[in-house]
């Protein structure tokens, strides 16, 4: 692709980085195959070869219109375009840049402003979240049925592991998974314990990974989230932590990012790559430990796995935690178009309700066509997606396997 971007543009590591990767794309059209929202809208404009000609345009100087920002809005980062493209065009990240310059030449209107302001003062604020589902919790069986479906029972959590090994690996708790899903960290921190590793939760750590500020296009909020999380974990990475592991791949993408998003911040540049090389998702860990756990009694429960896009498209981990489960012993249901992202993508739910909705319904029709007793992910977005709608029990997949070891 020829481009002609502005040259104040060409001036900043970003439009840099956008100029070569518009430059690799060949228009073949093999993306929109694979595009979730293509297949629901039939416009070019809402696929990703259309939305790369709408950030290219509007770096070139074009005018950019709401029309431009709500195809960039409608864009769910799934990155199943990336995993198809031939030529390697790393177009989430052509997206988040893309983004950023609309951002600052639309203004949005009071309601969207409105909207995401209160995302970024709640989600990331894990007190005030907890607080305010332990209240949705309490009043749930007088809630309207679609809120009471978006307010996860709370499920028996276990206890965390006390012993002390000399292997440790750092912890990411994020921000709503304690509250909604406080399961999964400790039964993370149990599997480990039996494979002799110590799952350290550092004091000081920022509830956030920075994720969703960065995909609602507040760049600076999310770079201070990282390096918030960078200084936690330093003092722990100086005396030796083995990784940085992740239980939801959602923020894995996130902090694998960390290194290419600090990159020119000449105080963290060179911990935010140490602190990416050390990333390590759950199922990564898990299966390099497999040969230290106890034996697993094989399990016979029928299952479906739903792999995250972060998982598959965005980490490109791609059947690991299926391996580890079929290993255990469960039958793995066959599972229709595994690859098409579940309409969940952080907070693209609530901003994109209607297209979410009918993504979820096509999912569950999928992930339950062959009967399973749960679906498991490893997300904790996908996981309150799903099981928001679901006829079947919803679970991480660290769950299973947790109570096959007990």
């Amino acid at each position: 692709m020829q481009t002609q971007l502005l040259a104040s543009l060409l001036e900043t590591a970003d439009g840099r980085e956008a100029d070569s990767i518009l430059r690799k794309c060949v228009h073949c059209g093999f993306c929109t195959a694979t595009c979730p929202t293509y297949q629901l809208l039939g416009d070019e404009l809402d696929g990703p070869r259309g939305r790369i000609y709408l950030i290219k345009q509007a770096l070139e100087g074009a005018p950019v219109t709401r029309k431009t920002q709500l195809h960039l809005d409608r864009c769910l980062t799934c990155r199943s375009c990336e995993t198809t493209c031939p030529s390697g065009v790393r177009y989430g990240r052509l997206l988040d840049i893309g983004r950023q310059h609309v951002e600052h030449a639309v203004p949005r209107g009071p309601w969207q402003r409105l909207q995401r302001r209160a995302l970024l003062l709640l989600l990331p604020n894990r007190p005030l979240f907890g607080l305010l589902l332990a209240l949705g919790r309490l009043l749930r069986p007088l809630l309207p049925v679609r809120l009471r479906q978006s307010v996860p029972p709370l499920q028996p959590a276990g206890d965390w592991p006390t012993a002390q090994h000399a292997r440790r690996m750092l912890l990411l708790e994020g921000c709503v998974q304690p509250a909604i899903a406080p399961v999964i960290d400790r039964a993370a921190a149990r599997v480990l314990d039996r494979a002799g590793v110590t799952l350290v939760r550092a004091a000081g750590a920022a509830s956030c990974c920075g994720a969703l500020a960065h995909h609602l296009s507040e760049e600076e909020r999310a770079l201070q989230q990282a390096r918030r999380n960078i200084d936690a974990w330093w003092p722990e990475i100086e005396r030796g932590a083995e990784a940085v592991l992740v239980t939801a791949s959602g923020c894995g993408v996130m902090v694998k990012d960390y290194g290419t998003l600090l990159r020119e911040d000449a105080r963290y540049a060179e911990k935010a790559a140490r602190v990416s090389a050390l990333f390590r998702d759950l199922s990564q860990v898990v299966a390099a430990e497999a040969a230290r756990l106890p034996p697993i009694p094989q399990m016979k429960a029928r299952i479906a796995v739903h792999s995250p896009c972060t998982l598959q498209h965005g980490l490109q981990i791609r059947g690991v935690v299926e391996e580890l489960l079929r290993k255990a012993g469960f039958t793995l249901l066959p599972v229709a178009d595994g690859h098409l992202c579940c309409g969940s993508a952080g907070t693209y739910s609530i901003l994109q309700p209607e297209l979410s909705q009918r993504l979820r319904n096509n999912k569950l029709a999928a992930l339950q066509a062959g009967a399973p007793e749960t679906i498991v992910t490893a997300n904790i977005g996908c996981l309150t997606h799903l099981g928001a709608g679901s006829e079947r029990p919803v679970r991480h997949w660290i769950e299973l396997l947790d109570e096959a070891l007990t």
